[in-house]
């Protein structure tokens, strides 16, 4: 595992476009696999949280180094505005709906967003700590 690990350092750091765009391929492609894999077995979860808990899993298991998907994960956060333009122009071809019940539509954006947040700041603080009591 060490020397895959070393590999994918050298890799990124030689030629760093190249592993940015490799990454992204990894993820979507593990994220396509797991989406077809639970529309094929009819799963109720989503095949993008299965491939979500599978990177985690790899990622944890230590079978796929942080440094071999982040380059790809970092360019994907960065451009993620460029994924919500679709959905912005699906709302406003629905403007009737949204001018019925947008209220009502507007608290669970809220209250999910929060919720969002609140989960967000609870992981990030126990991971700090995790990472506090491992380095000592």
């Amino acid at each position: 595992m060490k020397t895959l690990h070393a590999r994918m350092r050298w890799f990124a750091w030689h030629w760093p476009q190249l592993a940015r765009w490799s990454q992204v391929l990894v993820i979507v492609l593990v994220w396509f696999v797991c989406d077809q894999g639970g529309r094929r077995l009819h799963c109720p979860i989503p095949g993008s949280l299965i491939a979500m808990a599978l990177l985690l899993l790899a990622l944890l298991g230590g079978v796929v180094p942080a440094v071999g998907l982040r380059r790809g994960a970092d360019w994907l956060l960065a451009e993620m505005l460029l994924f919500f333009i679709p959905a912005v122009m699906a709302v406003w071809e629905h403007l009737p709906l949204l001018q019925a019940e947008g209220g009502r539509i507007l608290l669970v954006i809220l209250a999910g967003t929060a919720l969002v947040m609140l989960t967000t700041a609870v992981l990030v603080d126990l991971m700090f700590h995790w990472n506090r009591r491992r380095a000592h």
